[in-house]
């Protein structure tokens, strides 16, 4: 048999294919239909676990494929089904009650960061909040808890760097508390070497800073055997090269950080990767989407079967929805469970995403929707220097 004979057998069975699935579909919406009358569940695991197990064992050498297949298909016929019973209720009230922004103008937010001045949450909270001089905290942790207690409006928070990954304590941190994200920010990072002002290049032994800003300028330590040493912060390692007023110290930090606590700037660019960028976030005890939102982040669990995290994926490719990030972390107090972090592309107010996001709050444990935000790309600040941690 000739390779174009045996493309339009597969063209044959694709047009059959596609008509028993619009069948199918057609049989899905009646289900759902009899379930709103008769006001019953749309998740009936029993079932359709009753159904993949037979599809596997009657496929044979392609069981696993078919189960994979047919768990698509449930999904979707379930997608199609929570939206003619209008499911989450709950989530529907919460996304539509929402308001757009503050009701307090910009620059009179309590804004909360971690570090101290020059650092890079103070960069990035003076680009989100113009005007604004933020509370300054010793931890992360400190700023969530400050916006919990109600002693601050919102905080800044960085979350993802280019080189360096994701920020785990923060993304933990984002777990725990729930809280909402409102804005995002991505900053450029151009990390300086920076040290007293009688210091020169040939007498620095050893460099201080965050260890994520240690890890994006891993190259240059290593190439000139530097002793890394980790600070809380990288203005704070500024400020304590300043005070011990060691020749053989520097600090790798921001331009700004530098002129704050006198240092000079010995070397510019340091960092491993030229297009070095930081992503911060706002986070807030209330929930506001901006007409402009166009990234949606959400939280949730999966239950320990096959192809889970695949099936709920599923969803949002057959709704057209760019996933932009994933990150696991461990559930607290279970052995080898976990949440799973998504940002992904969209805006609630269209009709079908907001149907997405009340189905998937009927289906998934722990799930929490984080926010609907717009993000933003900047150079440059009210500081004139880039961002840094």
């Amino acid at each position: 048999m000739e390779l174009k004979e045996i493309r339009q057998e597969i063209d044959k069975l694709d047009r059959k294919l596609i008509e028993l699935f619009k069948a199918r579909m057609d049989c899905a919406r009646k289900v759902g239909e009899y379930k709103l009358k008769n006001n019953l569940p749309i998740l009936n695991t029993e079932r359709e676990n009753e159904i993949l197990d037979n599809v596997e064992h009657s496929c044979g050498e392609y069981g696993y494929a078919a189960r994979q297949l047919f768990a698509s298909i449930m999904e979707l016929s379930r997608a199609l089904q929570h939206d003619i019973v209008g499911s989450g209720k709950e989530m529907r009230a919460l996304l539509k009650n929402s308001e757009k922004e503050p009701s307090l103008p910009p620059d009179q937010l309590r804004v909360a960061c971690q570090g101290i001045r020059g650092a890079n949450s103070h960069e990035a909270a003076t680009v989100l909040f113009p005007g604004v001089e933020p509370d300054f905290y010793p931890s992360w942790k400190d700023v969530f808890a400050a916006v919990d207690e109600g002693r601050a409006d919102c905080g800044v928070l960085p979350v993802e760097n280019s080189s360096a990954g994701s920020v785990g304590d923060v993304y933990d941190l984002i777990l725990k508390y729930r809280f909402y994200i409102t804005k995002a920010l991505d900053l450029p990072i151009n990390h300086c070497l920076c040290a007293l002002k009688q210091s020169e290049l040939e007498d620095i032994e050893q460099v201080w800073s965050h260890p994520q800003a240690l890890s994006q300028c891993s190259n240059y330590i290593a190439d000139n055997k530097l002793k890394a040493v980790p600070f809380s912060n990288t203005a704070v390692a500024a400020r304590a090269v300043a005070e011990e007023k060691r020749l053989s110290c520097a600090a790798i930090c921001s331009e700004q950080a530098s002129r704050e606590y006198g240092l000079k700037v010995l070397k510019k660019g340091i960092q491993n990767s030229e297009d070095n960028s930081t992503r911060f976030i706002v986070i807030s005890k209330k929930l506001y989407i901006p007409e402009n939102a166009d990234k949606i982040s959400l939280c949730f669990c999966l239950p320990h079967v096959t192809g889970s995290l695949h099936n709920v994926l599923c969803r949002f490719a057959s709704h057209g929805l760019n996933l932009t990030k994933i990150e696991s972390r461990p559930l607290p107090g279970k052995s080898f469970e976990y949440l799973f972090y998504l940002d992904f592309t969209g805006n609630v107010r269209e009709e079908h995403v907001m149907n997405l996001m009340c189905a998937l709050s009927e289906e998934l444990p722990e799930f929490s929707f984080i926010g609907n935000y717009s993000e933003s790309a900047e150079g440059t600040s009210s500081l004139r220097s880039p961002a840094q941690l």
